[in-house]
């Protein structure tokens, strides 16, 4: 199907999308807060990483870059998005986690949720780069490690970071410290969600 081509009822809670490097707790905070809300979490990493465990089509084509610590392209996620909130339990709304994380991403989303796209609720969390560092290299994942924690953090300076810049031009861009106790930064997250319906 053609971005933009997407037919379901618009959600009937505005999606919401999380931003924010890695080590940022956006997966812990993601999972928390669709818990709450009764809808669907959509982790990008959860979904690479069961393709790839089932040796599917997608797990061969991103395996080269997930090996790496590199981004996986985005037409490979684009379509994995795309397929992925069509699916009737995303009707009632869903929590982003991981999508978008380039500008191409960001317009491709635009386009599949058409006028729903004004009402997303884009959640930046906002941590310390020295704090970042000492998360990732204290989690043991093998692409925690050295100079990859560094190639995972330039990326999202790089190609990620535009897109604080890109929701807040559009008004949906709110930025949370996420260097605060867990349940904190869920009561802040809660907050905003449930102000925009």
């Amino acid at each position: 199907m053609a971005a933009g081509s997407l037919k379901h009822a618009p959600a009937s809670r505005a999606p919401v999308i999380f931003l924010g490097p890695a080590g940022a707790g956006k997966g812990t905070q993601a999972a928390r807060l669709a818990d709450r809300l009764g809808v669907p979490r959509i982790s990008t990493g959860d979904m690479l990483r069961d393709a790839l465990a089932a040796g599917n089509t997608v797990g061969r084509a991103a395996a080269p870059f997930l090996e790496r610590g590199d981004l996986v392209p985005d037409e490979i996620l684009i379509r994995m998005i795309r397929e992925r909130i069509a699916d009737p339990d995303c009707a009632k709304g869903y929590v982003l986690d991981g999508f978008p994380r380039t500008l191409p991403q960001a317009e491709a989303l635009e386009q599949m949720l058409g006028t729903v796209a004004s009402s997303c609720v884009v959640l930046n969390l906002e941590v310390p780069r020295d704090e970042l560092l000492r998360r990732l290299t204290g989690r043991g994942r093998d692409d925690d490690k050295g100079q990859a924690v560094e190639h995972r953090l330039q990326d999202y300076e790089d190609q990620t970071r535009p897109l604080v810049d890109f929701y807040a031009k559009l008004d949906r861009l709110h930025r949370v410290n996420g260097f605060r106790p867990v349940d904190a930064v869920s009561a802040d997250l809660q907050r905003i969600v449930e102000a925009k319906g």
